[in-house]
């Protein structure tokens, strides 16, 4: 039986996720969004990775000098924390994980609501932004129910739906946070057709543009099931993570989201309140 099984069969002993069979190659994680503990289940056959090439500065954006962080938003709020640190481990298994080539834009999903993939997103990209001279952007593209604005006490302005529909430019939309070295793109204005303004030309040069600006682009994207938006974003991005919660995501509800994801493209689990 692989270490992988082995720490899973511990995790559902201790009430966690029911047991489902590893994806092959997958790479998987606890990491808890609490301030309680989390097991970290590295991957196996992972690289280093290749030291990237020098991208352009970033064009002027919005910058923000006084943000008001959520609390739960502990890389920063409470860096030397156990929790905070278990962030910094999925940052590290991410940066040496050879998946065919250089991750550079991660998509985060879940399988339902409520499983924590947005405060995921949002500490993973702050814990990357601690890293020296990374340029780090992290994007809110839930459209149905953005949270990142909120997370990083921002106030309403223009975001990736505005870009989107041609009502902003990216410069416009794109907030630096300065005290923390990261830069969010909020969502933006509420879309009654979120799904098609995901699956625009414009979001594919959206993603592209943020690519070379930034070293690292974390997206924040709806449940993978049963809408349709992770599939039309899978396409766009390096790899998928994805966020169960540990004692109340359903079996089926896992099995369901890791269908809805390229197989290729699934970089691992987040095991999300592990302890």
């Amino acid at each position: 039986m692989s270490r992988i099984q082995n720490i899973l069969d511990k995790a559902e002993r201790e009430g966690a996720v029911r047991r489902i069979r590893p994806v092959a190659d997958q790479a998987m994680a606890g990491v808890s969004t609490m301030d309680s503990a989390a097991t970290f289940i590295p991957p196996t056959g992972v690289a280093a990775e290749t030291e990237s090439v020098a991208e352009p500065e970033v064009p002027p954006t919005r910058v923000v000098t006084d943000a008001h962080l959520n609390p739960r938003l502990i890389t920063a709020m409470s860096p030397p924390g156990v929790a905070a640190e278990q962030y910094r481990a999925l940052r590290t298994r991410i940066a040496h994980t050879e998946t065919g080539g250089a991750v550079n834009v991660v998509l985060v999903t879940s399988p339902g609501r409520g499983d924590g993939k947005s405060l995921t997103a949002a500490n993973l990209g702050l814990a990357m932004a601690q890293e020296y001279q990374q340029r780090i952007c992290v994007v809110d593209a839930d459209l149905r129910a953005s949270l990142q604005q909120r997370l990083f006490g921002l106030a309403e302005g223009v975001g990736l739906s505005d870009v989107l529909t041609g009502r902003a430019a990216l410069e416009e939309a794109l907030v630096t946070v300065e005290e923390h070295h990261i830069t969010v793109l909020p969502a933006g204005s509420p879309s009654a057709h979120p799904a098609e303004l995901l699956g625009t030309t414009a979001m594919r040069r959206v993603i592209e543009s943020l690519r070379s600006r930034f070293d690292r682009v974390i997206i924040d994207s709806p449940a993978a099931t049963p809408l349709a938006d992770v599939s039309i974003l899978a396409p766009l991005v390096d790899s998928v993570i994805l966020v169960v919660r540990a004692g109340m995501t359903s079996k089926p509800a896992i099995h369901d989201a890791i269908g809805a994801i390229d197989a290729g493209k699934l970089l691992g689990i987040v095991l999300n309140e592990a302890a």
